[in-house]
């Protein structure tokens, strides 16, 4: 028996224990839901549509109790109100672009021939959902793949396993059939046992590249569709022409919100020499406002990160870089919080390269290297010498300038003029260790979905 443990950041304290199914069990709850999903997909779009929508509404009906429970489990602060404006507008689009997203693509309709390519449901979709933003990554796909008639197993990681739970209760209580999605408790063994059985049609993951790496091994020679998001290592490139305090601003809070806990989030900054003295003042100024502390307590704007072990790796990584000659600017006194366990300062590196792991590796926590160049093509070089490619954030008051810079970088998406957040309208993408597929905007409804072809030649009577 296999036990799946919630330690919270808040207290080090256990917080919700559930019992992982065996495999025989899983597989059973596989059968279910591939049984179930031919009647799902034989509702009407209009049908299938409304009832993931009230399945969002008692969602929100849960408010409360949700921020409540995501303070216990991955220490977002109470303050931010859990993750509901982004749920509402991903859900909101997705389910407003259905109809359009769905329809089939007709090349001949007449009284010879028709000609058409539509499109239809996986069947059995695996959503793998991570713990730092645990609603709308899920959501992400979740909403897609019901909505176009698939059935789906949601499989939470263990950080957050509440949320599965939320999750399941709000799509059952909107209409979705209990077989129809399905919040399953998973050890890895298994979860890696059901896709080397080809139980799923895709399977989408969003975690660590490790962990994209088993998924793809699990998968290969099943011919079963993935799609992997895998983080990233975000830079933002400062221009001598770009609005210094907005920069500042959403930069930092790129940086630092959720406890650096983004895979979008701003990890290294790049700033032309002319700025680069008074955008690091100015950071510094923004980042000493910051309150770390008990995520329930009001004031708090930095709460604990996740676990002390993903602090720990953060801490690690500003160690090395100080002992090789950066320099740290945020002072140790001003955040007395800091337990040397999940409770972590933030800080700002300067003196940083590339040679050092925190401006190459992914750090995932409230720590940020600001490095001065002298122009374009130095910054685009330093954005690009990265593994990942998931967003990059571009400040110009030119936006044909940040056109053609952003047509060289090699990445998912370009911001110019902000960060640090998905446009359900916009493809989520990104390139080598970041991942491949998409989500979000009319291509979340092509990974969800197959092409199928129809041709018919009419015969008259």
């Amino acid at each position: 028996m296999t036990i799946i443990r919630c330690i919270s950041p808040v207290n080090g304290e256990p917080y919700a224990e559930r019992e992982a199914l065996s495999l025989e069990a899983a597989t059973a709850a596989v059968a279910r839901a591939r049984a179930a999903q031919g009647a799902w997909a034989a509702l009407p779009l209009d049908e299938r549509i409304a009832r993931v929508c009230a399945g969002i509404e008692a969602l929100n009906a849960m408010k409360d109790r949700v921020v409540e429970e995501l303070a216990w489990q991955m220490g977002r602060p109470v303050r931010f109100g859990g993750e509901y404006g982004g749920i509402n507008e991903r859900a909101a689009h997705m389910t407003g672009i259905a109809a359009e997203a769905l329809a089939p693509l007709v090349t001949q309709s007449d009284a010879g021939f028709e000609r058409r390519i539509d499109w239809v449901p996986h069947g059995v979709i695996l959503v793998i959902a991570p713990w730092n933003y645990p609603y709308m990554t899920a959501l992400n796909t979740i909403v897609p793949a019901l909505v176009a008639g698939n059935a789906v197993v949601l499989k939470h990681a263990s950080q957050t396993p509440l949320v599965g739970e939320r999750l399941a209760a709000a799509m059952h209580a909107g209409g979705v059939p209990e077989a129809v999605f399905q919040n399953l408790i998973l050890d890895h063994a298994t979860t890696e046992g059901l896709i080397r059985a080809r139980s799923f049609g895709f399977v989408n993951f969003t975690g660590s590249v490790a962990g994209g790496a088993a998924i793809e091994r699990a998968a290969a020679g099943t011919f079963t569709a993935t799609g992997l998001e895998l983080g990233g290592k975000d830079p933002g490139y400062v221009m001598e022409d770009a609005d210094l305090d907005w920069a500042v601003d959403v930069l930092m809070d790129g940086a630092m919100f959720n406890s650096g806990q983004s895979c979008c989030g701003i990890e290294r900054v790049y700033v032309h020499q002319r700025l680069y003295d008074d955008f690091v003042g100015r950071s510094v100024e923004w980042v000493n406002r910051l309150q770390l502390g008990n995520p329930f307590e009001a004031e708090t704007t930095l709460g604990p990160m996740a676990s002390a072990r993903f602090a720990q790796i953060v801490r690690d990584q500003t160690a090395e870089a100080v002992a090789a000659g950066a320099t740290p600017l945020i002072e140790r006194q001003n955040f007395p919080a800091d337990d040397g366990g999940a409770y972590l300062m933030p800080q700002i590196l300067t003196g940083v390269d590339h040679s050092m792991r925190v401006m190459r590796e992914e750090s995932f926590g409230p720590v940020v290297g600001i490095m001065p160049v002298s122009g374009d093509d130095e910054a685009l070089a330093l954005m690009n010498d990265s593994d990942f490619g998931l967003t990059a954030s571009l400040w110009t008051a030119d936006p044909g300038r940040a056109e053609a810079i952003g047509r060289r970088i090699e990445t998912g998406t370009v911001f110019m003029n902000r960060a640090d957040y998905i446009d359900p309208a916009g493809a989520w993408t990104g390139v080598k260790d970041t991942g491949r597929g998409a989500s979000m905007s009319s291509l979340g409804y092509r990974a969800v979905t197959r092409p199928r072809t129809i041709h018919f030649r009419k015969v008259k009577p």
